[in-house]
């Protein structure tokens, strides 16, 4: 709970602050030169997906279970930068494919360049998570926040290039990866110490190879999302890339959270699970509600202001986005407890199966992005299909989950039938009420059930005993 709190408060700071560049960025450049910039951090965004490798959850288990940490924690490192050397190579390949604009590319080639700054600095926010020393990696990406913040408030004075904006997003990066080798560490190793510790192909293909179910898991998740940038920027307008990006960026601030919370949680499922499996189910069960209230609530709120708060922030302009930012927001309903149940899967050793339901959930998220496109294009085809291919993925987990006898069948039901009674009821609400006041009133009435089913429980376990 200590490192989740931290990570809340320091996650509100970092949103808030990224979003204010996000904000300048999208009022300042026109529709058109917003898209290329979008296009650009979306290929970067798509590679990174692969080029951690999902090696992440590996190291944390590895890490907590073996004693000898400093030789595990330099090859990890080593790989993990020869990793992103690579898969920046693989970038800049994808780009001149895909896309003929110039600008497309231009950019493509520097932002691109985090793909190596991001794999080392992973490596530390993984060693924080398994030392429980989050403080350090939250402490560093509020730095590196407002620092981005500061470029944002000189564009408001002064307009300048792209490519430039580009080169001093790198800089500040370049900054960034020195603070976190330097202090996210606590020192315990250098740069120079990453770059000449040797690590030969075999150990690398082992070490790959005999953890590549966490290297589909860790693409697919991030795969899940970009795909439909992608095929919005190949089918659909540049409208459409600007109105999709604005959705996920306010999407993206409230789906960190229980990313975050579960970041925390996951070295205690593996400890629960070293006590018993009763414990992993106790610790399990106890995190599930809270993280489904949070995505209800945070839908219900997007909802009830999208259509105020997207013109105030990004300008008349964007107004039409507010509809589909309302349809990506429905992943809310499902997506905290599918990162939850996917962090249960892995402590269990049970990520293959939690890889092939990430891949199955790409496939149908591909599938009706396809299907539903060349019937009709518009946006609301990408956002039912991510919304689809998550529900499909929730489904499956819960089936594992029944079999391993963590969760029950009447566990499920009762989820999935308060999840669209909830919705429905909210929805009804708002359509007969002032969008201003249905989400405080379904607020006050969500908290006043609660209130009433916990006494009600309070006063039968006192009864009881």
């Amino acid at each position: 709970m200590s490192n989740s709190i931290w990570g809340v408060i320091s996650n509100i700071v970092q949103n808030l602050l990224f979003s204010i560049f996000f904000v300048v960025i999208a009022r300042i450049y026109d529709k058109q030169e917003f898209g290329q910039y979008v296009i650009a951090n979306t290929l970067y965004s798509f590679m990174l997906a692969f080029s951690s490798l999902g090696l992440g959850h590996w190291f944390i288990r590895e890490i907590i279970q073996q004693e000898e940490k400093q030789t595990i924690t330099r090859t990890f490192f080593k790989v993990q930068l020869l990793i992103g050397i690579f898969f920046y190579g693989v970038n800049l390949i994808t780009t001149y494919l895909l896309y003929q604009d110039p600008m497309i590319r231009t950019l493509s080639i520097i932002i691109g360049t985090n793909l190596i700054f991001d794999n080392i600095i992973n490596v530390i926010k993984s060693l924080n998570i398994a030392n429980e020393d989050q403080k350090k990696t939250f402490a560093l990406l509020t730095i590196e926040a407002a620092l981005k913040c500061g470029i944002a408030l000189i564009l408001l004075v002064q307009k300048i290039d792209l490519v430039l904006l580009s080169v001093l997003l790198i800089l500040l990066r370049l900054i960034t990866l020195n603070l976190f080798i330097r202090m996210g560490s606590s020192r315990s190793i250098g740069l120079m110490e990453i770059i000449s510790v040797r690590v030969n192909w075999k150990q690398m293909r082992t070490l790959v190879f005999s953890n590549w179910a966490f290297i589909v898991i860790s693409s697919m998740s991030i795969l899940n999302w970009r795909i439909g940038n992608i095929l919005v920027s190949k089918w659909l307008t540049m409208d459409d890339v600007a109105h999709y990006e604005i959705s996920f960026k306010l999407f993206s601030l409230a789906y960190l959270i229980p990313i975050i919370v579960s970041q925390s949680i996951y070295p205690q499922f593996i400890k629960a699970l070293g006590v018993s499996r009763e414990s992993l189910k106790s610790m399990y069960q106890k995190a599930y509600w809270p993280m489904f209230i949070y995505g209800f609530m945070a839908f219900c709120f997007v909802y009830a202001y999208s259509d105020t708060i997207l013109p105030w922030l990004f300008g008349e302009k964007y107004q039409a986005a507010s509809i589909y930012c309302k349809q990506m927001f429905a992943v809310l309903l499902i997506f905290p407890t599918i990162i939850l149940q996917a962090n249960v899967l892995l402590a269990l050793k049970l990520e293959k199966l939690d890889m092939l339901c990430n891949v199955f959930a790409v496939l149908v998220n591909v599938l009706i992005c396809v299907v539903g496109l060349a019937w009709y294009k518009d946006l609301s085809v990408i956002n039912i299909a991510i919304f689809s291919s998550f529900f499909v993925f929730h489904l499956i987990q819960d089936l594992i989950l029944i079999k391993q006898k963590i969760t029950t069948l009447l566990h499920v039901i009762c989820f999935y039938l308060i999840a669209l009674i909830g919705t429905l009821t909210f929805i009804g609400l708002h359509d007969r009420m002032d969008s201003g006041w249905s989400f405080i009133c379904f607020l006050i009435l969500m908290m006043s059930i609660v209130i009433i089913f916990f006494g009600k429980i309070k006063r039968h376990y006192i009864t009881i005993n």
